[in-house]
């Protein structure tokens, strides 16, 4: 999802509904092979409808673009994977969750054809 239809989709459900909340969060999704923490950004917005209350997550976070196994031939040794990410390219993905009041818990909202039959 880009930028600008991401920004079109906020617009219409404030525009309509208005938003229970809007925030983002910053998440640590690994580490560089330095150890340094590379981060994201996950997008929230809350809002309800007629049919319910609804929470959209845009996630924003650097592309893997090679992992490197680092191990010995010991007995025992352990294996260590380390992740390399990519300075300017970024992975975009976007769920989208509806209340489950009986339940008391988010549930992921997914397409019919991604459903298991």
């Amino acid at each position: 999802m880009t930028d600008k239809r991401w920004e079109d989709i906020k617009g219409l459900i404030e525009e309509r509904f208005g938003f229970l909340d809007l925030r983002e969060e910053k998440i640590v999704v690994g580490e560089d092979e330095k150890g340094k923490p590379v981060e994201g950004v996950v997008e929230i917005v809350e809002f309800k409808t007629p049919q319910g209350k609804f929470k959209l997550e845009r996630t924003t976070k650097p592309a893997i673009i090679d992992k490197k196994v680092l191990s010995s031939r010991r007995i025992g040794a352990e294996k260590n994977i380390v992740y390399i990410y990519s300075q300017e390219e970024m992975i975009k993905t976007f769920k989208a969750y509806r209340w489950q009041e009986e339940k008391g818990e988010w549930e992921e909202i997914k397409p019919d054809f991604l459903e298991e039959s």
